[in-house]
C-alpha cells in the first residue's frame, strides 16, 4: 500500500496483505496499518488497484470497513474484489467502479490513466498520475512477456506516449531485481504442463494460487487437448473460476469444468484437479490432501500432482513436507526445482533497464520486494542515468515529499503491519505476539494451590501442570520438589496478610526462577491460589 498526496488530497495505490511470518505465532494475515489514512480520512479520495493478487488487494476488506472512498480497477481485479467483499457481507456498501486503459479521469487535483503490463494474472495495470508537478508513473507488478498466456503483453507504446512530455518520478516493481538477464515466458510453463497432462498415466492434481487465472486457462486448454474433464477445489479457487468463467476470463467448451461428484465418476485418467494449497497453507486443499484428510479426495498409486508455484519465502518448509507427504501416498510430485511448472511474473534485471530507459524519470523510487531488492533495483537506475540523489529507498512509514527541484525524506509516520487472528486485530508490538512465542520456545508450567478461607492453610499439595515444558512421567521428581518449594514459599509469605493477585505472581516469579535453576530453562508460569 502506498499514499500519494498533495496539498488536500491523497490517492491509495493496493492494499494488500502479507502471508504470515515467522515472528507471526497463529496469525492468519497481515494487512498495512492504515493509522495515518484513519487520521486523514477527510482527504483520501480514492484507491487504484495494480492487479487482482492477494498482497494487492487483500486488506480491502478490512480497509474499506474504515475508509468510505471508492475504488477503481480493471475489469477482472473488479471482479476478485467483488468475490472478496461478498464474503466479508461488504459488497452492497462498496463503491467498486471498473477502469479501462486509456481511459484517463479525475480525482481530486490528480489526472489518472491506467495502462496495460503483463504479469501472472489478466487484467494487471500501471498507472499514470498527473499531479501539478508532474507525472507520477507506478508500474504494479509487470514484466515482459512477448509470448503471455491471455495475448496481452505490457503497452509500451502508450507507457511511452505518456512519458513523452517527461515523468517526475517512477514507482517501479523490484521483486525480481537481484535477477539477472530476463524473465522466462508464461508460454514455457503451458508446454510443460501440457507435457505432464499428456504423460500422466492416472489423475493428475495442479495446485496454484487461485487469483493465476492465466494459469488455469493454460490447464484447461491442456485438459480439453487431452479428452480430460476439471474439478476445482478449495473454496476461494471455486469461487475465483467460477467468476472468471462467467466474465469471459477463463474459456472452455460446455461440460469441460464439471462438479467433484460428477468426477468421482469418471476413470482418474479423465480427470484434471485444481486445487489450492501450492504455499503449503494448513487449511488447504492440497495440505488436506497430502495428509489423508480431505473429504472427497484421496491419493492413489498413478496420481500426478503438480505445484504450479514457487514457494514464498518463509514458506519453504511447509512446501516441501506436503511434497514430502504426496509422495508418502504414492503420487509422483512435480515442483518448481525440478520441473518447468511455473514462471515468476516479475521483470528481471534486463527487463527493468528497460522500464528506466523508457520512463527516463527525474526521481525513482523502488518499491515490492524486500529491502535487497530496492537497494539492487536503485543501482540499476543509476547504471541508466538516474541521478543518485533522486534515488529513495524508503521503508515502511517513510515520507519522501518532491518538489519540481529537490527531494527528501521529511518525516515518518505509523505504518508497519497489523495481524489478524480470526476476528481479532493486533499491532506488531502487541504483547500476545511475544507471550505466543516464549510460550512456543519454553512452554508453560500451570500451579494450582487450594486454601481453607478460615484457616489460611493449603489443602492438600500443590498441582502441576507442565504443557511443552517437560513430560510429566519423566520429570516425576522435578514436579515433587517443585511442588514442595511452593508449599514452603507460601509458608514463609504467609497467605493471610497478602492479596491474591500479588500472591500469584509473586509465586509465579518463585517458581520460574526455582525452574530455571534446576532446569536452566524459563517457561511461562501461571499460579492459580483458589480459596474454598
Amino acid at each position: 500500500m502506498m499514499a500519494l498526496e498533495y496539498e488536500d488530497d491523497i490517492v491509495v495505490v493496493d492494499a494488500g496483505v502479507l502471508f504470515p511470518e515467522d515472528d507471526m505465532p497463529g496469525i492468519d494475515f497481515a494487512i498495512p496499518d492504515i493509522s495515518y489514512l484513519r487520521e486523514n480520512s477527510d482527504r483520501v479520495r480514492a484507491i487504484l488497484i495494480t492487479h487482482g493478487h492477494e498482497d494487492h488487494i487483500g486488506a480491502l476488506p478490512h480497509v474499506l470497513k474504515e475508509l468510505n472512498v471508492p475504488v477503481y480497477a480493471s475489469r477482472l481485479t473488479h471482479g476478485l474484489i467483488s468475490v472478496k467483499l461478498r464474503e466479508h457481507g461488504l459488497l452492497s456498501e462498496s463503491r467498486l467502479n471498473v477502469i479501462e486503459p486509456h481511459a484517463p479521469f479525475g480525482i481530486g487535483v490528480f489526472n489518472v490513466e491506467f495502462f496495460r503490463v503483463c504479469h501472472s494474472i489478466p487484467d494487471a495495470m500501471g498507472i499514470a498520475i498527473t499531479t501539478p508537478l508532474g507525472v507520477v508513473i507506478h508500474t504494479g507488478d509487470f514484466k515482459i512477456d512477448h509470448t503471455p498466456a491471455d495475448g496481452q503483453a505490457t503497452d509500451f507504446a502508450s507507457l511511452a506516449k505518456i512519458a513523452a512530455e517527461g515523468v517526475l518520478l517512477l514507482f517501479s516493481d523490484s521483486t525480481y531485481a537481484e535477477v539477472e538477464g530476463y524473465t522466462e515466458s508464461e508460454k514455457v510453463v503451458g508446454e510443460a504442463l501440457d507435457q505432464a497432462i499428456r504423460d500422466a498415466k492416472g489423475r493428475v492434481m495442479i495446485a496454484t494460487f487461485a487469483s493465476l487465472i492465466s494459469r488455469v486457462q493454460q490447464i484447461l486448454n491442456a485438459a480439453v487437448k487431452y479428452d480430460r474433464k476439471v474439478t476445482v477445489v478449495g473454496r476461494s479457487m471455486i469461487n475465483n473460476v467460477n467468476m472468471a468463467l462467467k466474465m469471459g476470463y477463463l474459456d472452455a467448451p460446455p461440460g469441460t469444468v464439471i462438479s467433484m461428484s460428477q468426477a468421482r465418476k469418471l476413470p482418474l485418467e479423465q480427470v484434471v484437479i485444481v486445487a489450492t494449497g501450492s504455499q503449503g497453507e494448513p487449511t488447504s486443499a492440497l495440505v488436506r490432501i497430502s495428509n489423508g484428510e480431505h473429504q472427497d479426495i484421496e491419493i492413489v498409486s498413478g496420481d500426478t500432482v503438480i505445484l504450479s508455484s514457487s514457494p514464498i519465502p518463509g514458506n519453504e518448509t511447509v512446501v516441501a513436507k506436503t511434497i514430502d507427504n504426496l509422495y508418502r501416498r504414492g503420487a509422483n510430485v512435480l515442483y518448481s526445482r525440478i520441473a518447468t511448472v511455473h514462471v515468476h511474473g516479475h521483470a528481471s534485471q534486463e527487463e527493468l533497464k528497460m522500464m528506466l530507459a523508457l520512463v527516463k524519470p527525474k526521481y525513482f523510487v523502488p518499491v515490492h520486494g524486500e529491502y535487497r531488492h530496492l537497494v539492487s533495483h536503485a543501482a540499476l537506475a543509476e547504471q541508466t542515468g538516474v541521478a543518485k540523489s533522486n534515488v529513495f529507498i524508503l521503508e515502511d512509514g517513510d515520507v519522501l515529499e518532491l518538489t519540481a527541484h529537490e527531494g527528501s525524506v521529511v518525516d515518518q509516520v505509523r505504518a508497519g503491519h497489523v495481524v489478524i487472528d480470526g476476528q481479532h486485530y493486533w499491532s506488531m508490538d502487541s504483547a500476545i505476539l511475544g507471550e505466543r512465542m516464549r510460550l512456543a520456545r519454553h512452554g508453560v508450567v500451570t500451579v494450582a494451590v487450594t486454601v481453607d478461607a478460615e484457616s489460611d492453610e493449603i489443602i492438600g499439595a500443590p498441582g502441576l501442570v507442565s504443557s511443552g515444558f517437560v513430560e510429566l512421567d519423566v520429570s516425576q521428581d522435578l514436579f515433587q520438589k517443585t511442588s514442595k518449594h511452593v508449599a514452603s514459599h507460601l509458608e514463609e509469605l504467609g497467605l493471610s496478610v497478602v492479596n491474591l493477585n500479588e500472591l500469584e505472581a509473586k509465586l509465579s516469579r518463585s517458581v520460574s526462577d526455582f525452574l530455571y535453576k534446576e532446569t536452566h530453562r524459563r517457561p511461562t508460569v501461571l499460579a492459580v491460589i483458589e480459596q474454598v
